[in-house]
């Protein structure tokens, strides 16, 4: 799988045929997105969704774990596809100067959204766990084991749940 640089991607966007995806929420998406973007989350990729097959694709997410993950699913379905992972993701892209579009709605981002409900979930297990039973501990417990597992597998379930709700679709 290749990657490419947000001052490469630029360059490419302004001299060349590129097809840009975005594979993060809708909310997301909305929140704040590189102008010209296509909206594709990540779980609902796949070749036949694709606006063009006859470009160079650059496939980008927050920060390029989604969108290395996005580029596998595409390579899996049709390996001659010409796909990138932007590095970095719309952080790096920002960061590199270029313009991102934000909307006045500031809904948080997916993965602060599951810091404050693991933190939210850990604080009521400790605080359970000590005034009423500590079986209570089990919640900080399953919470910990989720994180760790989150971060070794790089699937995290409780974020997958969240995106899934109201305010993220």
């Amino acid at each position: 799988m290749k990657t490419i640089t947000a001052t490469e991607l630029k360059s490419r966007l302004d001299n060349a045929n590129v097809l840009l995806i975005d594979v993060r929420e809708p909310a997301e998406y909305r929140s704040e997105n590189i102008e010209g973007a296509y909206l594709i989350p990540l779980s609902q990729i796949s070749h036949e969704k694709l606006p063009s097959k006859n470009k160079t694709i650059v496939i980008h997410c927050g920060s390029g774990r989604r969108s290395v993950e996005a580029c596998k699913k595409l390579l899996a379905q049709d390996p001659t596809l010409d796909v990138y992972s932007l590095e970095g993701g719309i952080k790096a892209w920002e960061a590199a100067g270029f313009n991102v579009r934000k909307s006045e709605s500031k809904i948080l981002p997916l993965d602060r959204q599951t810091q404050v409900v693991a933190g939210f979930l850990v604080l009521c297990g400790i605080i359970l766990g000590t005034l009423v039973h500590p079986a209570f501990y089990i919640i900080s417990s399953f919470v910990g084991l989720g994180l760790m597992y989150a971060g070794i597998s790089g699937w995290c379930g409780m974020a997958k749940l969240l995106a899934k709700m109201p305010w993220n679709k």
